[in-house]
């Protein structure tokens, strides 16, 4: 193809970008921003370890913690969320905001430790039989 024939398709062929509040539609899948849910989380800390881009951050306290989410740095891989035995995350399915300022999108929650669940009783060993009760060895008493 001519070089001269390219630019001018270029130049009067039109505008062939979105302007920029437009969005195109997203695709059957898609992965935005993660929901948290502090009424389920448990407080293992286990999408801070599964996060690769650092988006997520947990401190623990005595009685509490505070686990924070930075859209600005999440690759939106969802490896959090698989890994969310208590499905306290979740991910949107719309694009995110737009934002203008460095973390402007960051949440932050405290959350009270949960009392851990009770271990069942375990159940009473079988009596053991008295020995005098029990016959001699080789039927002799």
């Amino acid at each position: 193809m001519n070089i001269l024939t390219m630019l001018w398709r270029n130049l009067w062929g039109g505008s062939r970008t979105m302007l920029f509040p437009a969005r195109p539609k997203v695709s059957q899948g898609y992965r935005g921003l993660v929901r948290f849910d502090p009424e389920l989380c448990t407080g293992c800390a286990i999408c801070r370890f599964r996060c690769t881009a650092r988006a997520i951050e947990f401190r623990a306290g005595k009685g509490d913690f505070v686990w924070s989410y930075d859209p600005g740095h999440c690759t939106f891989c969802g490896r959090c969320v698989e890994g969310c035995k208590a499905h306290a995350l979740s991910q949107d399915a719309e694009c995110p905001p737009i934002y203008l300022n460095i973390g402007d999108l960051k949440n932050s929650y405290t959350v009270a430790r949960k009392a851990p669940a009770p271990k069942p009783a375990a159940p009473a060993p079988p009596a053991a039989a008295s020995p005098t009760t029990d016959p001699a060895p080789g039927g002799a008493q």
